[in-house]
């Protein structure tokens, strides 16, 4: 799962490298954009969180026969879904941009590369979907084989379509929103063979499909709130890169390339989250709730241990790290200064990725998305608005925001898993 998170992760970084060659305002719009995949991202991970949950708690059950019929229903979720952000993407995608009040060439940009992602978002629905039911049934390793796969494919074809290497058309950030959709078009058809070939843990049949209406509101009932979590946090992630917006192309940009970063960061710790998560699930399905407590805690110590290094190595480093995007010299100090206080978070982000996956994969969905929801829309957007506007820290404000909301939100992530009521949730 590290390795999965982190490839994915990875790649982000390395189509934000190659956006950085076509200037700021590429870098600006990409960022927007993708903020807004984000949010329909979030949405499709809090469903996932009911099928992960269930999934999880039959194999622990030794009922497989119940777990095949979770994917298969949790694959018509995702075609519905698929299909609504599809037309989306079609219609929707300039309306969206223009909310933003860019630059007139951010927002063009931005726009090409939205339209181009949502319009193919059908088949991330469905790799999403096959990434975290391998994952749940206790079969990382065959989804990362199929990452492995992927990503190199997408990071070698991304500099070709993006800068028009070799015989290929310039395409700009469309060319990165097209390697995007035909890298998760790849993993949609290989894992779907997988799964109707039973060359994994779980095994669909045409039956496992068939919609099931008290089935699927059984996974719903599950992902709603961690959906409701999932797009309070990208709306709010929104409004605070919005509040980045009237101090610049330079800070916007900034900002844009420090979340890659830590996205590579977070998504990487989070691998051993999700792991955990799986063990809670499967752990109370066989009746073992101080065996899930335990795997959680152990989670989050190695999590720790590996954000103190990665924090280390950015604040060593981080003039290098920044300059791979981007050298212009605004830009590039304003971001030094970004990563620097960012870091000054990581030891809450530990505690909140672990916790919250693991609370969620018993079920417990409702309390992550209070404790997430308070954390971001009652601490860290007013006091970003707060610090940005009246204080002196001027742009830095939002940035501490967001740490210190993180530092509140961990010690309300410790003390409900402590308190383990998430051990008996039935599901």
């Amino acid at each position: 799962m590290i390795v999965l998170n982190a490839l994915y992760s990875g790649n982000l970084i390395l189509e934000m490298i190659w956006v950085g060659q076509l200037g700021a305002a590429s870098i600006a719009g990409v960022g927007i954009g993708g903020f807004v995949v984000l949010l329909v991202i979030a949405v499709k991970q809090g469903f996932g969180a009911g099928e992960r949950a269930l999934i999880a708690r039959f194999i622990g059950a030794g009922d497989v026969a119940s777990a095949n019929h979770t994917l298969g229903q949790a694959f018509v979720i995702s075609a519905i879904y698929g299909a609504l952000i599809t037309l989306i993407g079609i219609f929707l995608s300039g309306p969206i941009l223009s909310l933003f009040s860019l630059s007139p060439d951010a927002t063009a940009e931005g726009m090409l590369y939205l339209r181009m992602v949502l319009i193919g978002w059908f088949t991330e629905a469905f790799w999403m979907t096959s990434l975290s039911s391998m994952q749940a049934s206790g079969d990382p390793v065959t989804a990362m084989k199929v990452a492995i796969f992927l990503r190199i494919a997408n990071a070698a074809l991304c500099p070709f379509l993006v800068l028009g290497w070799w015989i290929f058309p310039r395409l700009g950030v469309t060319g990165a929103g097209l390697t995007y959709v035909i890298a998760t078009g790849l993993g949609m058809v290989i894992t779907i063979w997988i799964f109707f070939t039973g060359r994994t843990r779980l095994k669909l049949t045409l039956k496992d499909i068939r919609p099931d209406p008290g089935f699927l509101w059984r996974i719903l009932r599950i992902g709603i709130p961690a959906s409701v979590m999932g797009v309070g946090k990208a709306f709010g992630d929104l409004i605070l890169t919005g509040l980045m917006i009237p101090f610049g192309t330079m800070a916007l940009a900034g900002h844009n390339l420090i979340a890659r970063i830590e996205s590579f960061v977070n998504m990487s710790a989070m691998g051993l989250g999700n792991g955990a998560s799986v063990l809670v699930g499967q752990n109370l399905g066989v009746r073992q709730p101080d065996r899930a407590s335990r795997s959680g805690w152990l989670a989050l110590g190695l999590v720790e241990g590996f954000m103190i290094v990665c924090g280390t190595v950015l604040l060593i480093w981080s003039g290098n790290i920044i300059s791979i995007f981007n050298v212009e010299p605004e830009l590039l100090k304003l971001a030094v200064d970004f990563l620097r206080i960012a870091v000054a978070g990581y030891l809450g982000i530990a505690v909140i990725n672990v916790m919250q996956v693991c609370i969620s994969g018993s079920g417990d969905t409702l309390p992550p998305m209070i404790i997430s929801m308070s954390m971001l829309w009652a601490i860290q957007l007013p006091l970003a608005f707060v610090l940005s506007r009246f204080s002196s820290l001027g742009v830095l404000g939002v940035r501490w925001a967001i740490v210190i909301g993180f530092a509140l939100g961990a010690v309300a992530y410790l003390i409900y898993f402590r308190l383990g009521r998430w051990k008996r949730k039935k599901v």
